[in-house]
């Protein structure tokens, strides 16, 4: 499994040059590994390589891979939407949920977290691209629901989210990065209680460069690292899909 060693390697270059092209230090930008349908053994190849995160889509499939990686240090962190009923399993298996996007689930994130007397990382998951097939927070919506996510003491909110425009239009899919970062900055001059807006989730393996360049802090890389799968990208993220 070379591939993925080598495949790593050069996702690493792209994110050093990009941050070099940017003013950045390159260790502002975390490497997430986006695992859906990847088998344990090959996440594992990669965790022993010296990554550290993976982010999964399915909780199904975060379930099933939690003991075949838990002695491999690593953090996993939801980043698919996410049902009402699998809260109790994402909680369980997730360091961090970073598709927080309605205020039904934060009650019920919250209702759970009170019952297991403890407090959980989240994101808040912004729709930056405005698609209907997106999940995702509107950006009109994003400064109010931060506000109402605040009011909950057992969410800890990390940062922000978003999937960004599907296009091979970079200057199109720049617009979507821009909106968040704005966002950020607007929710941080807030000083709402339990919010460390630290991190912006964005860019893939398409458009990382412009991700980076657009202030991401953590970049979700699967196709780039362990190849191509049978569906393609927008499958896992399409609206009609179920959680499973």
């Amino acid at each position: 499994m070379n591939y993925i060693r080598e495949n790593l390697s050069v996702v690493h270059e792209r994110i050093k040059v990009a941050c070099l092209k940017a003013g950045r230090n390159p260790q502002e930008v975390s490497l997430l590994l986006a695992t859906k349908t990847v088998s344990s053994e090959n996440i594992k190849i990669a965790l022993q390589s010296g990554e550290t995160l993976i982010g999964e889509n399915k909780v199904q499939e975060l379930k099933e891979k939690y003991n075949a990686l838990k002695d491999t240090p690593h953090q996993a962190h939801f980043i698919g939407h996410l049902q009402t009923n699998k809260i109790k399993d994402v909680l369980k298996y997730a360091d961090c949920i970073q598709s927080v996007d309605r205020t039904e689930l934060v009650e019920k994130l919250d209702a759970r977290l009170q019952r297991e007397g403890r407090k959980a990382d989240i994101m808040i998951q912004v729709n930056s691209s405005f698609e209907e097939s997106k999940f995702g927070i509107a950006p009109q919506e994003a400064v109010s629901f931060a506000k109402i996510v605040s009011q909950y003491d057992t969410l800890q909110v990390k940062g922000l989210m978003t999937i960004g425009l599907f296009s091979a239009e970079q200057e199109q899919v720049r617009k979507c990065f821009q909106l968040l970062k704005r966002l950020q900055q607007q929710i941080i001059g807030l000083n709402l209680p339990h919010f460390e807006l630290n991190h912006l989730s964005m860019g893939m393996s398409h458009d990382l460069e412009t991700a980076i360049e657009e202030g991401a802090t953590m970049v979700r890389v699967g196709t780039a690292i362990f190849g191509s799968r049978i569906y393609p990208d927008s499958y896992y993220w399409n609206e009609q899909a179920t959680n499973k």
